[in-house]
């Protein structure tokens, strides 16, 4: 018996489903997609984060990050992003173009890192080195107060969704903004 094929509708629901799954998931494909911004010098840069909050009524995701990263400079340099998700299982492909905001303290930041603060995840925002700075092996990558943390909350307001679906019957794609959508030739 076939599968029957998804709405329009129905597969930007599934997408913000298979989201929040990811979310609850440490295995699912989606916990961890690629995130691509541009540097300073205007070179494109790409690297994998890890989803920590997606709402599809306010139509936004998150991750945390070292606020001293080259990520974050990127991301308060130029706010568009484009982020990609694979899901084997699924045999999809989701590619989102959204605009970052960024949290360097204040209440939210706070309370996420009241959570993570008591987990292994801590020691990534206590190091004394920022990301991609020279390890030197005599020295010490701990600061002497622990209280002083460096985790950084970066807010991403989705734009579109474009989705890809490859199926040995046909491939299907289709392009969703806020309030329209359009299929599109794979």
């Amino acid at each position: 018996m076939d599968t029957p094929l998804l709405t329009a509708p129905d597969i930007r629901q599934r997408i913000w489903q298979e989201l929040q799954r990811a979310l609850q998931d440490r295995h699912h494909e989606w916990r961890t997609p690629v995130l691509a911004t541009v540097n300073a010098d205007g070179l494109p840069q790409a690297r994998t984060v890890v989803l920590r909050h997606a709402d599809a009524r306010q139509a936004t995701l998150q991750f945390f990050t070292d606020k001293r990263s080259p990520k974050f400079a990127e991301l308060e340099a130029a706010p568009s992003v484009a982020l990609v998700f694979w899901s084997k299982r699924l045999s999809w492909q989701l590619r989102i173009q959204a605009t970052a905001t960024l949290q360097r303290s204040g209440p939210d930041v706070d309370a996420v890192w009241t959570r993570i603060s008591q987990s292994p995840a801590a020691g990534d925002y206590l190091s004394a080195k920022a990301p991609g700075d020279v390890w030197e092996e005599d020295a010490s990558d701990t600061p002497s107060d622990n209280t002083q943390h460096f985790l950084g909350i970066v807010t991403l307001r989705v734009q579109n969704l474009d989705w890809l679906e490859l199926a040995r019957t046909g491939h299907r794609r289709a392009v969703f903004t806020a309030d329209q959508w359009e299929w599109r030739v794979p």
